[in-house]
This record gives structure tokens, sequence and C-alpha cells, in this order.
């Protein structure tokens, strides 16, 4: 007010000079000056007081929240101080040896340990802490003199000795405690002098802040207008916002659909920038491949890779990509726990308004299910393919094997065994049984004939198929075999069983390779009810990692270098074993070596020896020989007549049943081939049963997709090529004497 007094009068005796718009433009800074010298004073005078207030705030409750806490505490030391505390109930025992004082005393030494504890946790100075441990050490003093005190009174020492012995000097505790109660006055006095400064400087600032006020009630007017204006215009602004704001709600509302869209989509859906740098996953892709946002943001997709997909597969998206092109194809990707997925998946470019790539996505549909089933039906595809290819070639093979047995047969019979050649002889015949083993594995992935179980003796199995391994892995491994018990047997079929050991032989000379090398095969009794007996076969050869023990077993994987493994052998095994029963277990390490168990049902039943004895002779018996192969006839005609058999042999059955119709009596057995041109195996034997009712019937099969089955046309035997000379003798001398009996 004074300011516009003093500016007034020079105001006026210028209006007649001045031109208007210079008193307007005057007038106008003289009124901004005035509103701002008045907003700047009023929040000076505000912070001012602000501050002031705020330091007697600060003072106050600094004060009144220690003076409280801290003030109760010390009351409570003085306490354990003064008549009727610690030093005052001591003295009291001593003296009048009442156990009452004792009582007091005990719990006041407790109540005043965890009094001292509260001060010094209560934000104590570094002197109230040095005075409180002046107070505990006298006070500890007092503590340790108690079991004299105690003793004294139990005892009855006169009261002037133990006075002597429990005197305690306290006059450092009771200083301590004077240095707190002056140290707590001090520092009220501080705290009242600041609140006092405070306040006065608080009421000169009030003042000052009327005189403010009364300059701001000048220019209330004026700003009044300004604000009515400001109010006019901000009303149209707030319009303006409301709309825009609808707008942005709306927008938003459709990005949050987006976006839930993308992340609970069916499909996984991966956001990268240009250079393939990951900016966002969808919650399909986190579950799918074990990864969160995480572990992925800020990568590329690169660590998804599995190595099964070429890498020209990746050169040729990119050059799409780059193109601007879409790109469609199947991925194997591997999931952070190591297992495979296969996507099928769409990548674009995501371009802005300008047509410039911002971003690039990826949208993946799992086809995993769907991929291993379409594995397992290229599976059974190779299987029946391996089963045909199995079964247009084993007739052929069976009666090649067939010949060689047969000849192999007769030869050994026509020198001795020492004899120059025998030993070449016996690697002929070792060499045609493992052929005979090999079809035999190939065939049982193409058929499956039932299984024949029977008592197996065990050791038998095991010499014979460590003598043919002995002829036929390398030189440097040795072969170790321990003996077996004699009455050890199982139950199954021996062929299989044969088949499935000579397997673990040959993949446990593979895996020790051209070296030197050990194999050892052992049966033992384990304690399983249901599977008894076991059988293992151990190499020191270069071991299986642990994550193939699984692996290994399915058909047609092999780890073998290319023409080393068809990936059968192993399948087969357990495939086999399961069969008649049994279990297969490993146990191998990578540098380890391995060993495979067999572990199979026992029987009590008696095995039937297969041990060679010599054949029955024939005596003249005379034999019908029917087969197409004149090969296998000549060989098998052969080993017949060494026996002292007649053999009559035909390659044309038609032929054979015209000679065997002409004169019935004077054959004691037929025996005939299966598969034929003209007529088959079964077709001969009823004709054959047609003319003679009981006359002995055997039936050679080199290869039958299906089981023979002639239960309509009475006992016939069957047995299966390469047909082993010793089983065929065997057979016909015991079918020779059943006729002869009838």
């Amino acid at each position: 007010m004074d300011v516009s007094a003093r500016i007034q009068p020079h105001f006026e005796s210028d209006n007649s000079r001045r031109d208007p718009f210079l008193r307007l433009v005057v007038s106008s800074v003289g009124a901004a000056f005035l509103l701002t010298a008045t907003v700047v004073i009023g929040l000076y005078l505000g912070t001012q007081t602000q501050d002031r207030l705020n330091a007697i705030e600060q003072s106050w409750k600094a004060y009144s929240a220690e003076a409280d806490r801290r003030g109760e505490l010390l009351v409570r030391i003085r306490g354990h101080l003064g008549y009727g505390g610690i030093i005052h109930n001591f003295k009291n025992y001593v003296l009048r040896k009442d156990a009452v004082y004792l009582g007091q005393l005990q719990r006041q030494l407790s109540d005043f340990s965890q009094t001292i504890t509260d001060y010094r946790q209560s934000g104590a100075s570094r002197f109230e802490l040095d005075q409180l441990e002046r107070i505990e050490q006298t006070i500890a003093v007092y503590a340790s003199k108690i079991p004299v005190a105690v003793r004294s009174a139990r005892e009855g020492w006169p009261i002037a000795e133990t006075d002597s012995l429990v005197k305690v000097d306290d006059t450092a505790a009771i200083a301590a405690l004077v240095e707190l109660d002056r140290f707590w006055r001090d520092k009220r006095q501080e705290t009242l002098a600041t609140i006092s400064g405070a306040v006065e400087q608080g009421n000169a600032l009030v003042g000052t802040g009327y005189q403010a006020l009364a300059a701001l009630a000048a220019v209330a007017l004026v700003l009044y207008l300004l604000f009515f204006n400001l109010q006019r215009e901000l009303r149209g602004s707030i319009t303006s916002l409301r709309e825009e704001l609808a707008e942005r709600k709306a927008a938003q509302h459709a990005a949050n659909v987006f976006y839930r869209a993308v992340d609970q989509s069916p499909a996984t859906i991966i956001i990268t920038d240009t250079d393939g740098n990951i900016e966002y996953v969808n919650e399909k892709f986190c579950s799918l491949t074990g990864y969160s946002d995480d572990d992925v943001l800020g990568r590329t997709p690169r660590f998804l890779q599995s190595g099964e997909t070429p890498q020209a597969v990746y050169r040729y998206m990119r050059q799409q990509l780059e193109r601007g092109e879409t790109w469609t194809g199947t991925f194997k990707n591997r999931k952070k726990d190591g297992s495979n997925y296969w996507t099928k998946t769409v990548v674009l470019a995501l371009k802005d308004e300008l047509g410039r790539t911002t971003n690039l996505i990826g949208l993946g549909e799992d086809i995993t299910e769907r991929q291993k089933a379409r594995d397992q039906v290229q599976r059974a595809q190779k299987l029946e393919a391996v089963g045909l290819m199995a079964g247009g070639v084993a007739h052929d093979l069976n009666n090649v094997m067939t010949t060689i047995l047969g000849n192999v047969y007769v030869a050994r019979m026509d020198i001795a065994e020492d004899a120059i050649g025998s030993d070449e002889l016996e690697q002929i015949e070792l060499a045609a049984k493992r052929a005979r083993n090999l079809v035999g594995q190939v065939l049982a992935f193409g058929r499956r004939p039932a299984v024949r179980p029977i008592a197996v003796l065990v050791e038998e199995i095991l010499s014979e198929t460590v003598r043919l391994m002995r002829a036929t892995v390398h030189p440097g491994i040795s072969i170790e075999h321990s003996t077996v018990p004699d009455d050890l047997t199982v139950l199954a079929d021996p062929t299989r069983l044969h088949q499935v050991l000579m397997n673990l032989g040959t993949n446990a000379a593979d895996a020790i390779g051209v070296g030197e090398g050990r194999i050892r095969i052992s049966a033992r009794l384990v304690k399983d009810p249901a599977r008894p007996v076991c059988i293992e076969v151990q190499d020191d050869g270069c071991g299986i990692p642990e994550e193939l023990h699984e692996e290994i077993f399915d058909p047609f994987f092999t780890s073998k270098p290319v023409g080393k493994g068809t990936g059968l052998g192993l399948s087969l095994v357990a495939s086999l074993v399961d069969e008649i029963g049994g279990e297969v277990q490993l146990d191998s390490a990578p540098g380890q070596g391995s060993t495979f168990r067999l572990l199979l049902p026992q029987t009590e039943q008696l095995a039937s020896s297969e041990t060679r004895s010599e054949p029955v002779r024939g005596q003249g018996r005379r034999i019908l020989l029917i087969d197409d192969e004149p090969e296998v006839l000549a060989a098998i005609k052969k080993v017949l007549q060494r026996q002292s058999y007649e053999a009559d042999a035909f390659t044309d059955p038609r032929e054979a049943l015209t000679a065997f119709t002409d004169a019935p009596e004077a054959y004691d057995l037929v025996m005939t081939d299966y598969l034929m041109p003209h007529m088959n195996g079964e077709e001969v034997a009823q004709a054959i049963r047609k003319t003679s009712s009981e006359m002995p019937i055997v039936v050679c099969s080199a290869h039958q997709s299906n089981p023979i089955d002639f239960s309509a046309i009475g006992q016939v035997t069957i047995l299966e090529k390469p047909v082993d000379p010793h089983l065929l003798l065997d057979q016909l001398g015991r079918l020779a004497k059943v006729k002869a009996h009838l």
C-alpha cells in the first residue's frame, strides 16, 4: 500500500504529458511488478515460516521421543540405584539375611539388565553408553558378591566379616547417574532454546506475512480477470481433452484385446527387431519351450536350433525375408530341458505406414504329436518293407545255406577230425549258421512265428554261442565263459535265445573294435521270483552314454558308422526277450564298457540235451524227397545216403506224387519242401494223406509269412530251413521208428 501511495502522484503528474498507450504500458508493467513482488514475498515468507514450524516440530518430536523413552529408562535405572533398589536390597540381605531381600535382588538384577539393553537400543549417544557401562560395571560387582552373601547367611558369618568381604565402591555408578541427569537437563535446555528461537522468528514472519497479504489483495481483482479468461480457455481445453481421452480409451481397449488374443493364441509367437533380437514371446511359446520371458528377451532365436534342421533352410529363410517375402516351413527345435519339438512356422516382416520393415514375427504351430505319429507310421512302413524284403530273399538264402550245411556235413564225414581241411570245414559251418541267424534276425521284423518255449539248458546255449563267437570275432578279443550249473534251465525258445546271445556278443565285439579286449559271458541265479535266471554279457569296450540307454533299443537306431550297423540287433534283443517273458537291463558308461543282463524265467522241467550223438542210421529205409531246388535236393540226398537211407529225389512234386501213388508201401517217409511251383507242401501232404493216412510227413519251409497249419491233414513235422543235418537225421530216425512200430 505504501508503494502505491508513493507512485500515484507521479503517475498523475505525468498523465497530461504521457501518451495513453504509454500509461497503459506503465500500468501493466507496474501491475506485473507488484504481482510478481507480492508472489515472491509471499512464497519467501511462507517458505521461511514453514521452515521454522518444521524446526519446532522436529525439535519437539526428537526431544519428546527421546525424553519419553529414555526418561522412563533413566527413572528405572535411578530406582535400581536408589532406596529399595539393587544396592539397598543387597545391603539389607547382608545385614538381615532375609531370603525376601535375595528374591527381590535377583528380580531387580534381571530387570536392570533388560533396562540397560533397552537404553542402548534406543539410540543412545557415545557419552550415554559410557555412563551406562560405568553403572553396569558397579552392578556387576554387586551381582558377583551375591554368592558370598548367600554363603554368609547360610553359615551365619559375623556381619562385620561379611561386610568386609562384600563391600563395593559404588561412587562411580552414582557419579555416572549424576552425569546422565546433567546430560538430559542440558539437552532439554538446548531443545527449549531452539524452539523459542524458532517461535520468535515465526512471529516476525507472520507479521511480514500480513503486510504481504495486503499487497496481494490489491492485485486480486486483476488476477480474477485473468483467471476468468483462463477458466474459459480451460473449459475449451478440457472438452478437447475429454474427447481425446475417449479416443485413447477406445484405442487402449482395442490394444488390450489384441494383446490378449496374441498372448492366449494357440500358436507360438515371437517378435524380433530387424537384427533378430527377440522383443516379445507369448504364453504359448513359454509353455511349449520351457523358457521364460527373461530367458529369451534380447537373444536371437538361434538358441532354439536343435542342429537337425539344415543351415541351408535358415539361409533361404533369411533371403526371403530380406526380399520382403513370407517364409513358411517346419523346424525341429530344442526345448530348455533338451528335448525336441516340431513347429510348422510362418515368418513374415511387419512394416510401417511407409512400407519400411520394423519387426519380424514368427508364428508356429506345435506339430510334435503329429510328427511323432508320422514317424511311427514311417517306422512301421520301414518294418513292413524289411519284412517284405526279408520274405523275398529268405527262401533263396535258406536254400543256399541248407546246401552248404548239407555238403559240409558230408565232407566232414569223409575226412578225419585232425585232417587238413577239417578246421576250414568247421569255419564254413559256423559261417553258414551265423548267416542263418542274420536272416532270422531280419525275418523277425517281417513276421513273428509263435514262440515255442521249452526247457533249455543254459550251459549248452552259452557254450554254443561262445563257440560260434570265437570263430567270428577279432583274434585280439578274448571270450571268457564262466561255468554254469548243469541243472540251470530256462523256459524259452532255444533258437531265439541263441539269436539274442549272438546279437549281444556281436554288439560287444563291435564296441571293442579291432584292438584287444575281453568279452565275458556268464549265468547265475538272482533274487527275482519271476525271473531268477540272470545271463550277463560283459565287455570292456567304448561304453554307451546314459542318454542313449533307452534309444539304442529302438528299431533302426545305430551309433555305428554307415555300413557297420543296421540298427536292428538290440531292438530285436529287446523284442525277443520280452516275448519269452524276460527283461533286458543295461549298465554302461563311456569308457567303462557295458554289461547287458537278461533276466529270464526258470523252469523245473528236464531239458533235452542238444549234445550231438551219433545219428540213427537209416538201415535201408526209403524216403520220398521233394524239393524244387536241385542243389538242396542233392545235398539232402547225400546226407541221407551217408546214414544208410535210400532216397528217391524229385524236383517236380507232380512226378513225386505219381511215384508215391504207384507204390506207397515202398516208402517209409515223405519229405517235401513247402514253396514249390505247381504244388506247395500243404497240397503235397493232402495228396499223400489220400493214399496213406499213416505215412510220416516232414515239410521243410525256407520262409513262410503266415504260420503253417496242418491240423486238418493230420500229424505233420515241420522243419525250418536251413535244416541242420544233425537235427534232420534225428527227426527222421525218430519218425522212422514210429512207422516201424506201427
